[in-house]
């Protein structure tokens, strides 16, 4: 079957390759002249990359590892020591960390809490502990039937300690999903929280060792075209055109740079672009169907990363980190944690601003005056001397609806891959999988659209039976 796939982000090229790898034709369509999605990355005038966010690979990442080993890349990504580090700002400058030891799962991580002192106390760490055992034996259907609270009243319902949110939580939630804890759903918390407990390395951090574009992107768009599949940039999908039955007869893809529009049709269809994009292309005939309705329950989360280039070295910690600043939420220093932006003399941090919303509007210059207020925080001993560190130069990159605002009560809108139009599928991290809106989702959601196709029976096509690729509109 030919497969064409509106969207060439992880989801929409894991999507491809495993449609490939069942002998199909998938045909990417990317709307940029980019791929990658949320993961996408550019280069400036000075040969630097900067990125569409701060990608962490985490150990309880299963089929985003699965992938890369298929692949052949898996030696791409630069795993860091067992221990996850939070900011002290009452300590300035003075980090907190949570070395994770080397035994089964949950005891390393709870050996990682227990011999924490520095944030916590010993009655909250036993308030924490305990509030956490319904998570961990009652499994994923408990989880799931928290998604109408948030995740601070679920550690108000569980008695835990609100230092153990304003502590730990809100900068965990907000790296994991740019809002804060009285914002999003604890199913999302916990589905982390039981990821990293039940499996060994599920907590352990990795970094690509260069950008998303060249080191993980583009092997996947090489498999793909080595195995009879094609990828195209700059062709951004203008309509989505129906038969008389409301199935699809093919994608209108607006010409750009001077390209003809043109209509790409196939046996099969996938969205693979965000949840907004969806909603505003879905055709008129769909939107009283109760599946393309529920989108409207969902929408793209603002998200601001910062990159920020120093003429001399602020850390040497090879790690993600965890800020406890009411502005940012994680950051590192990519000069030292990836080995393509290494410098032995100067420092690149590249931090995520959460939550966004009150920002994203803001001029560059108002977001680089107040992170640069937070990162004084984070580096007294740099900036309070009679020669300060000097900004270099910044890049803002702003994406106004990221991943879905995994809010109270959102799953409910979370749709499957297969719809109720028989030859039209969806594909991204905010259609139902176990994980949250993320590079492991997008993956995950990828490989169950390939599965739905694959399965769906009405697809079926003869041997050696073709479509047109592209005709006239």
């Amino acid at each position: 079957m030919r497969v064409a796939i509106a969207g060439g982000g992880l989801a929409g090229l894991s999507c491809a390759k495993y449609l490939v790898d069942a002998g199909h034709t998938p045909i990417v369509l990317e709307s940029r002249d980019v791929l990658g999605g949320l993961v996408a990355a550019w280069k400036d005038e000075d040969g630097d990359w900067y990125e569409t966010g701060l990608h962490a690979f985490f150990g309880a990442y299963p089929n985003m590892l699965q992938l890369m080993a298929e692949l052949g890349i898996s030696d791409r990504l630069q795993w860091k020591q067992h221990t996850l580090i939070f900011n002290q700002p009452e300590k300035p400058g003075v980090l907190s960390r949570f070395d994770v030891p080397d035994i089964p799962a949950p005891f390393n991580v709870i050996a990682s809490i227990l011999r924490n002192n520095d944030m916590l106390t010993w009655e909250q760490k036993i308030r924490f502990a305990w509030g956490l055992l319904p998570a961990i034996i009652r499994g994923q259907k408990y989880v799931e039937e928290m998604d109408k609270y948030s995740f601070l009243e679920w550690l108000e319902r569980q008695g835990i300690d609100e230092k153990v949110n304003s502590d730990i939580f809100i900068a965990a939630t907000k790296a994991l999903t740019f809002i804060n804890p009285d914002e999003v759903s604890s199913t999302i918390l916990l589905t982390a929280l039981n990821r990293f407990l039940q499996e060994r390395y599920g907590s352990k951090i990795a970094f690509l060792d260069g950008s998303p574009t060249e080191r993980l992107c583009q092997p996947i768009v090489d498999y793909i075209t080595d195995h009879g599949g094609e990828v195209h940039l700059k062709k951004p999908l203008k309509e989505i055109l129906l038969n008389a039955d409301n199935t699809v007869r093919g994608f209108a893809i607006r010409g750009i740079d001077g390209a003809p529009d043109e209509v790409v049709t196939a046996d099969a269809y996938v969205s693979a672009m965000s949840v907004d994009v969806m909603k505003v292309l879905r055709p008129d005939a769909w939107k009283s169907m109760d599946f393309f309705k529920k989108l409207d329950g969902l929408e793209g989360v603002p998200v601001i990363n910062l990159h920020l280039w120093f003429d001399r070295k602020l850390t040497d910690i090879d790690q993600l980190l965890f800020s406890r600043s009411n502005l940012l939420s994680v950051y590192a220093d990519m000069s030292v944690t990836c080995k393509g932006y290494e410098d032995p003399d100067r420092s690149m941090l590249e931090l995520v601003l959460a939550p966004a919303k009150d920002w994203i509007d803001k001029s560059d210059k108002e977001i680089i005056a107040a992170t640069l207020i937070e990162i004084e925080k984070l580096f007294p001993q740099h900036f309070k001397t009679d020669s300060p560190v000097t900004l270099r130069k910044y890049k803002v990159v702003k994406t106004p609806r990221s991943v879905y605002t995994a809010s109270p009560g959102r799953q409910a809108f979370r749709p499957d891959q297969t719809t109720p139009v028989k030859n039209f599928f969806l594909s991204g991290s905010y259609t139902m999988q176990r994980y949250l809106g993320s590079m492991e989702g997008a993956v995950l959601s990828g490989k169950l659209t390939a599965q739905a196709i694959e399965n769906y029976p009405s697809l079926a096509v003869s041997p050696g039976e073709q479509r047109s690729l592209v005709s006239t509109p």
